[in-house]
């Protein structure tokens, strides 16, 4: 896919700058078919020469190959004649991303350095319930909102993700479980989340595209009740996630006055909290069944007051929100300008939410010891020298024979 410009609104920028869309063309010229939908396969099938018939026959063999069987070679497609699979591999490549770094936490967390072959590093968390299990995923290499508190927002953005990049996340940790064919019982992968490096929203079209994919029944088959959309307020694209691709949504809220939140969320400047929440409001398919998560970190003597609490409730009574309210203990990172409230703290904060009758869990922190815990994600790329990079990826190149 060649690379286009789109213009991305850039929080306190008047103007808005260009940003990447996607990865270089691949230097070998062959089009990564992980990511389309059977009609984009038809399409790119067609394009490539096959004949009508015989694009519709393939592109229907390929998508139950490529996201129910995960395979990641043409030869290994039983179902496709021999004598084609070289036309395929000529063509076309399933590859999944690099994985330049795997790490385990003591938690039993998992985080991947992930390498595209433009060389553009990012990462995905898997974190292991009982009864459950949360894909985190990327959407952008970087992010541009900025963030005060958040170690990822120190970054800046290279670029968006591709749909193909985005549902490579999501295989690739399918490979590490060993849950290939894709089936609705018995998954360690249950559920996934959009909420590591990048605001999805900015990157709205191949984040639809992908979660897709991700959906359909007859590939990787996740429920859209299992996936959810975390934004940090991008009002005007809020409704339209909504309609088209229909997901949970949570919401990066973090404080509820326009001076806190201005300064921990720079996005407050351009969409402000009422804005934000009345598109909360019009979220299609938001109900009780489906609350609306409002993911709120703790940061001490900044936004964890009783006053603050009860501010929150006010507000969610106010606009008649389905919502729930995730407190997360602020996971800090070196340089941070802020300190972890209290677990006193949170928990006073927690119990006024909750006797309002709205549900208010502290999310536990995992993965702290690989920074892996929300907000820490930021790519080993800007933490590491590229020459360590480097020498890691061609150890696991040797490792692998």
């Amino acid at each position: 896919m060649a690379a286009m410009n789109a213009l991305m609104p850039i929080p306190g920028h008047i103007d808005p700058v260009p940003v990447p869309r996607g990865g270089a063309p691949r230097a070998d010229g062959r089009i990564d078919l992980v990511g389309l939908s059977r009609e984009q396969l038809r399409e790119t099938l067609a394009a490539a020469g096959l004949e009508p018939k015989q694009a519709k026959l393939r592109a229907k063999q390929l998508f139950h190959w490529i996201y129910n069987r995960g395979a990641t070679e043409f030869s290994a497609m039983t179902d496709i004649a021999k004598a084609m699979h070289p036309w395929l591999a000529e063509r076309f490549t399933i590859e999944r991303p690099e994985v330049v770094e795997a790490q385990v936490s003591e938690d039993g967390t998992r985080k991947w350095l992930l390498r595209s072959h433009d060389a553009q590093d990012y990462e995905m968390v898997f974190i292991p319930d009982a009864d459950r299990g949360t894909l985190c995923v990327s959407s952008q290499v970087g992010c541009t909102l900025n963030c005060r508190f958040c170690h990822t927002g120190t970054m800046r953005l290279v670029r968006n993700l591709t749909a193909g990049e985005i549902v490579g996340q999501v295989m690739l940790a399918r490979d590490a479980l060993g849950e290939w064919p894709s089936q609705p019982e018995g998954r360690l992968l249950t559920n996934i989340v959009m909420m590591g490096m990048g605001e999805p929203l900015y990157n709205f079209d191949a984040v639809r595209d992908a979660l897709t994919v991700v959906m359909d029944g007859d590939g990787l088959g996740l429920s859209k009740r299992r996936i959810t959309l975390s934004t940090s307020g991008v009002v005007p694209m809020m409704e339209r996630a909504g309609k088209e691709i229909g997901v949970n949504l949570a919401v990066s809220l973090h404080a509820v006055t326009k001076e806190v939140r201005d300064e921990i969320v720079p996005l407050n400047r351009k969409y402000g909290i009422e804005q934000l929440l009345e598109a909360c409001a019009a979220y299609p398919g938001a109900n009780n069944a489906r609350r609306i998560t409002f993911e709120y970190v703790m940061l001490k003597d900044k936004n964890d007051r009783d006053e603050d609490a009860r501010e929150l409730v006010r507000l969610i009574r106010h606009y008649k929100l389905p919502a729930k309210v995730n407190l997360i203990p602020f996971n800090p990172w070196p340089g941070a300008a802020y300190e972890t409230s209290t677990p006193e703290r949170v928990a006073r904060f927690s119990d006024i939410v909750f006797k309002a009758g709205i549900s208010a869990p502290v999310r536990t922190p995992r993965g702290r010891d690989i920074d892996a815990a929300c907000g820490q994600l930021k790519t080993a790329a800007e933490k590491k020298s590229r020459a360590e990079l480097d020498r890691l990826a061609e150890e696991k190149q040797a490792a692998l024979g």
